[in-house]
């Protein structure tokens, strides 16, 4: 009856064809697909609103789906319903060099924004690595390579357009840069991860492309040295605008992927924005920082193809290590500490990868103190798969016990669901099931996921 209702008010918006159902069942991460029983592919904010009237007066689910790059589960319609297809929303609506700031629909793609945004000498900083939907991104609180300058989206979306679960529209704030009316909702939807309601447009910060950019690389003999060489750049307040580590097991295995020739020990690959003085002046900073912590082999660039060269590598440390493997598939984690603990639970982890005989590169954005373990193994090997879920659960608690989170940036979707009570304490978890409840009282917005099924019995 639903069907035939959506069939009813969006016509061939609607498709139930086997094909496309089984593409939005699953994300990139290792959760088990489930099929959505119809596909939505909304191209306004009045289909979202349609799409949500109808289901919510038939109590079906509706998940939001951009591009299924998420890695917890996301966007997995774990309880069947609607899967919400937002990429056709895919409009640039306005941009303003003046303001800095631009609205867009959720369904923009991060590269389509900067190619489009490179006319008028501005870029959307936040690059996750995958090329992920706007709205997708908003929706996990998405960082990334360089958050360490220019912040994450939860700093960076200024407002959002958001339908509710009973199908009204609000907006969630207006373009000034600062407000103290109200509650900020904006930072309400950031993160849910489609649990609270469906972004259909977004206002975002923008910056103006650095008059110089230049990357560099620089080796030690040990992740210990590189990361409290990191620590003391960032400490001291060097301007770097990306500083990433890449250990000897994932420049190994990116070698041999993309074909490059980086040295094949511990890395660090690093970025800087600015004047061509302001950059010199950084680069000298950092290079005799590291160099006291044991770095050499400093090389540096500015040229656009060896840039652009050196970060895809890196972004494709995961597809390298997954080809590691016959029959692959990479089961991505990350957790993120305070930087001043972040030697301590990186070299904690390297122990135990080598103890447990596990293969885990591990890559991070480690500026932010936020590490991924790059986990990966045959989804048939059910020991295998237990093994790496014995080890998240360690690397997990490690991380909290250091006073950090079980996610900097993947969100909770359902893979990390049974953490968010031991991260945060019941009492906040019973908070946000409150916030949940107020505005999805049918709990049809994404259910299963961050706080889990929700209802009246919860309170």
């Amino acid at each position: 009856m639903v069907i035939d209702e959506l069939r009813a008010a969006l016509g061939e918006k609607v498709s139930v064809n086997a094909t496309i159902r089984e593409h939005h069942s699953k994300d990139e991460s290792f959760h088990t697909p489930t099929l959505p029983d119809a596909v939505v592919f909304a191209t306004c904010t009045q289909d979202v609103a349609t799409t949500l009237k109808i289901c919510n007066a038939h109590q079906t689910p509706v998940v939001a789906w951009g591009a299924g790059t998420s890695l917890e589960g996301n966007s997995t319609p774990i309880r069947g319903g609607v899967s919400l297809d937002l990429s056709q929303m895919d409009k640039i609506l306005r941009v303003s060099g003046e303001d800095l700031d631009c609205t867009i629909q959720p369904g923009v793609r991060r590269k389509q924004l900067n190619e489009y945004l490179s006319r008028y000498g501005l870029f959307f900083p936040v690059d996750p690595g995958a090329d992920a939907t706007l709205g997708g991104m908003a929706s996990t609180g998405a960082s990334g390579t360089t958050t360490v300058k220019y912040g994450a989206m939860k700093q960076l979306v200024m407002s959002l357009t958001v339908v509710t679960a009973n199908g009204e529209v609000i907006t969630t704030s207006r373009r000034a840069r600062k407000t103290s009316a109200g509650y900020d909702l904006t930072h309400l939807f950031v993160g849910s991860e489609g649990t609270l309601g469906v972004i259909t447009e977004l206002t975002l910060r923008l910056f103006g492309i650095p008059e110089v950019i230049a990357s560099a690389t620089m080796q030690f003999e040990t992740v210990r040295e590189a990361v409290d060489g990191v620590i003391e750049v960032i400490q001291l307040g060097v301007d770097v605008a990306r500083i990433e580590l890449v250990d000897r097991d994932a420049v190994v295995a990116v070698n041999r992927y993309s074909n490059t020739e980086l040295p094949e020990k511990d890395l660090l690959l690093l970025e800087f924005h600015g004047s061509a003085e302001s950059t010199a002046i950084d680069i000298a900073q950092a290079r005799e920082i590291l160099e006291r912590h044991g770095g050499q082999g400093f090389k540096q660039t500015t040229d656009e193809s060896e840039r652009r060269k050196l970060w895809q590598a890196r972004h494709d440390a995961g597809l390298a290590c997954r080809a590691h493997q016959p029959n692959g598939r990479i089961f991505s984690t990350d957790v993120c500490v305070p930087i001043s603990k972040l030697s301590q639970c990186v070299e904690e982890t390297k122990k135990d990868l080598s103890d447990s005989k596990i293969f885990g590169p591990i890559v991070g954005h480690v500026g932010d103190g936020n590490f991924h373990v790059l986990l990966t193994c045959d989804p048939a090997d059910h020991q295998a798969i237990e093994r790496l879920e014995e080890f998240h659960t360690r690397l997990v608690k490690r991380s909290l016990s250091l006073e950090g989170t079980c996610t900097g940036e993947h969100g909770i979707g359902i893979g990390k669901i049974e953490y968010l009570v031991s991260e945060l304490g019941s009492e906040a978890v019973d908070a946000m099931r409150a916030i949940k409840f107020a505005l999805d009282p049918n709990g049809i917005m994404n259910p299963g996921k961050v706080v889990g099924e929700v209802s009246l019995s919860n309170f």
